[in-house]
């Protein structure tokens, strides 16, 4: 067997867990901007236009996408991780 089947598979874990990252952190920032932007007075109106409305939603939405994302990774690695467990038991 060839040794690129196992740099595949990691190489696709590891993209995934990094757009998990990704996407978390930067749902977590948005949610602190609004809740800061909130505090400082910053008017309903104004958060719905511009770049407010894209900070506004990017929680709702890349959170979410990241939790697919987890249940994709974990599917990717208990796969990776049965067919380890296959080959060396033969």
């Amino acid at each position: 067997m060839s040794d690129s089947g196992p740099i595949t598979d990691n190489r696709a874990e590891r993209v995934l867990a990094y757009m998990f990252a990704a996407i978390v952190g930067l749902s977590i920032i948005c949610f602190f901007a609004v809740m800061i932007g909130t505090i400082s007075g910053v008017a309903v109106d104004e958060m719905s236009s511009g770049v407010w409305a894209v900070v506004t939603m990017l929680p709702w939405f890349g959170l979410p996408i990241a939790f697919v994302l987890l249940i994709v990774l974990l599917i990717v690695n208990g796969v990776r991780r049965g067919r380890a467990a296959r080959s060396g038991s033969s």
